[in-house]
């Protein structure tokens, strides 16, 4: 016949370890309780993805670039137009 005392041992450690598998299963289904309600506000609060973000960015880049040739491009020009009126002299009038 078996110790009582072991066999009481026995079903404490089957009950400890039965108890931390359930907290382990609790703790799983709360953090996927929270992961999708995060998931659901994100969702609702209409935010861009990073590929989204990142390609904005780069049209926005591409953008300013083209905005300062363009500058330099008329800037370049009024001087030249400044030049040839100043040298043409008034004109009949």
């Amino acid at each position: 016949m078996s110790n009582p005392q072991n066999r009481f041992f026995d079903d404490l450690a089957k009950l400890m370890q039965n108890a931390a598998g359930m907290a382990d299963g609790a703790r799983r289904e709360v953090e996927d309780f929270f992961k999708a309600r995060m998931e659901r506000l994100l969702a609702g609060m209409d935010l861009v993805s990073r590929e989204e973000f990142e390609a904005v960015r780069e049209m926005a880049v591409k953008a300013r670039e083209e905005n300062e040739r363009l500058s330099a491009r008329i800037a370049a020009l009024e001087t030249k137009l400044g030049d040839k009126a100043a040298s043409s002299g008034p004109g009949i009038g």
